[in-house]
């Protein structure tokens, strides 16, 4: 929608619910919630959310999906490692582990597992390879795209940070002209210590978690690797 009153002539801006809620002094409608949007509009402090492209919105929809099947996926092990233990078969940790192991179990006709169980697992597992394949599709698509976009080349320059991080960071920040410096980027994201100080004594806390936690999870990730 900001896109499309931006082409009207409009310029739209977009910000958080967190800066309006102060503002609304009464009840929740429609009436309150523009006066308070005016209110909190007017202020120097505000920040502002920049309107994302056609692209980063398209890039950001195949991060989610990745992110849904990966975490279907984890569940799935999960599910077929408890119901393979019920019958005393028990699998390694690991996802190579299961891949490999799984399919001897169910050739296996010496074992306890009965047929309908059999039947369930093979279903399961068949289902596993198509979330596999689904994934790495979708890393191929991450891995494409950096190929040919610059900026993406550009920040896959920083150690511990490849394909899939790269497109996360730009789809979600853009450019990054609305941070004034590279901590308010970490601020944004909420690597930075909470602070609760007084009296001019200082104290740090853990990080913040603000901000978006997959992009947060990527970088952390990536950072392991760097320190690993």
């Amino acid at each position: 929608w900001a896109r499309t009153l931006n082409t009207l002539g409009h310029e739209a801006r977009i910000m958080a619910v967190k800066y309006v809620i102060p503002y609304r002094t009464k009840g929740k409608n429609d009436l309150n919630d523009a006066v308070a949007i005016c209110e909190a509009v007017q202020r120097p402090s505000t920040r502002f959310v920049p309107v994302k492209s056609p692209e980063q919105q398209a890039i950001l929809s195949v991060h989610r999906m990745r992110e849904h099947w990966v975490r279907e996926r984890t569940a799935l092990m999960n599910r077929m490692r408890a119901l393979l233990s019920e019958f005393g078969l028990i699998i390694p940790v690991g996802r190579s582990s299961l891949m490999k192991h799984v399919p001897l179990m169910l050739e296996d006709a010496e074992n306890e597992l009965p047929h309908l169980a059999r039947t369930g697992i093979a279903d399961a597992y068949h289902h596993l390879g198509e979330l596999n394949q689904r994934i790495a599709d979708t890393e191929q698509v991450f891995e494409s795209f950096a190929k040919v976009s610059a900026n993406v080349q550009r920040v896959m320059k920083v150690r511990g940070i490849g394909p899939q991080t790269a497109t996360a960071i730009l789809a979600s920040i853009g450019n990054g002209s609305q941070f004034d410096k590279s901590r308010d980027f970490s601020a944004w994201l909420g690597l930075v210590p909470k602070q609760y100080s007084t009296g001019g004594k200082p104290r740090l806390g853990r990080i913040t978690k603000h901000g978006d936690k997959y992009l947060r999870t990527l970088l952390v990730h990536g950072a392991r690797t760097v320190i690993a």
